[in-house]
């Protein structure tokens, strides 16, 4: 099971900048004059440093829980099944050519896949979430 939300500290500076970054994700840093202003750009550098390790196929570490004064953000629903898929093919061990043919496509398709600015259809990635035994679950939670 991965958890899909990533624990970030929200520091304010002196010059009344908020500063977040993600302990999970040393590249992951941003901030913003206000707190909404923090908080949206926090959401969306997460998106950023998670499409970027994806990419250049670095390893995404498993999201620590949320320690005291940090909150969690969780990755956008776009991206969030994208990012299962990679953590369960790198977890497989599979290459993509090797899944691709589990998966009865051409290796072009599961790069696609993999891709984070694709546009995948969802029954797609639950297929190859399927096939290497997992299952994509979406839960609704209470806002902060």
């Amino acid at each position: 099971m991965y958890d899909l939300s990533y624990p970030a500290l929200f520091k304010k500076h002196e010059d009344g900048e908020i500063v977040v970054h993600f302990p999970d994700l040393p590249e992951a840093l941003t901030g913003g004059g206000s707190e909404g202003e923090a908080f949206a750009e926090a959401v969306d550098c997460l998106q950023e440093a998670l499409a970027g390790r994806i990419c250049r196929r670095d390893q995404i570490p498993v999201a620590s829980p949320a320690k005291r004064g940090q909150r969690s953000i969780p990755v956008a629903l776009y991206l969030a099944p994208k990012v299962a898929l990679y953590l369960a093919l790198r977890e497989s061990g599979l290459s993509n050519l090797e899944f691709a043919r589990k998966l009865g496509r051409d290796e072009s398709i599961v790069r696609r896949m993999l891709n984070p600015k694709h546009n995948t259809k969802p029954e797609l990635i639950q297929k190859a979430l399927d096939l290497l035994g997992k299952r994509l679950v979406v839960s609704v939670k209470d806002a902060a």
